[in-house]
């Protein structure tokens, strides 16, 4: 069970590469469009789930 997680644990030095590589790929222009996009995408998720987990606490139940 500790072999899944493990890999899941990102710690400073893999976060400055990770942006780093960011930086190369995408350049700094690009990145604040890229961090919107992100940002709308998690907020339309946010959205839809919210929905989603209304319409389940909102069915009528069946008279027997």
């Amino acid at each position: 069970m500790n072999s899944l997680i493990l890999p899941l644990m990102i710690g400073a030095p893999q976060i400055i590469l990770i942006v780093i590589v960011v930086l190369l790929l995408f350049g700094g222009r690009k990145i604040p469009e890229l961090m919107r996009g992100l940002g709308s995408g998690i907020k339309e998720f946010k959205d839809a789930s919210k929905d989603d987990s209304e319409d389940k606490t909102n069915i009528p139940k069946e008279n027997k």
